[in-house]
């Protein structure tokens, strides 16, 4: 269920195209990528998960001739936004939902809080950017 939320929450990768399956901590990724990169970030999203020991990352490559583009009329709310990049906190060892505040303004999203390193901070914007619908972040963690 973590593997699957943390792919649900990243706007690079298909929670809807990727089944996963957990066995002693290993995680096996079946399914469809747009793209190499595509079913190379699943597989390191996944790495990333509590827990996980392993990936075996056995997902094809999708054969995409016209990719529709997202319309710009087709924005999510900031208070969406906000609710997701905290999820995405939630599934990733690495971050803290708890002692990251979010906001977000038209897309924005701003960071507050304390990190436990730099790494912690330079991943908490990574996970954050990552999030539909984000267009910037803001990174004032300390």
């Amino acid at each position: 269920m973590k593997v699957k939320s943390a792919l649900f929450f990243n706007r690079n990768v298909s929670a809807v195209n990727t089944e996963a399956g957990v066995t002693d901590g290993v995680v096996t990724l079946k399914g469809r990528a747009d793209s190499q990169a595509q079913k190379d970030l699943t597989g390191e999203y996944a790495k990333d998960i509590a827990g996980v020991k392993d990936v075996k990352n056995e997902m094809t490559i999708r054969q995409v001739v016209n990719k529709p583009e997202i319309s710009k009329d087709n924005k999510i709310d900031d208070a969406s936004i906000t609710a997701q990049v905290k999820m995405a906190f939630f599934t990733h060892h690495s971050t803290s939902a708890f002692k990251t505040g979010v906001e977000t303004t038209n897309g924005v999203v701003t960071l507050t809080g304390e990190a436990t390193s730099g790494a912690a901070k330079d991943m908490a914007a990574k996970v954050a950017s990552d999030v539909y619908g984000v267009s910037k972040v803001v990174n004032n963690t300390a």
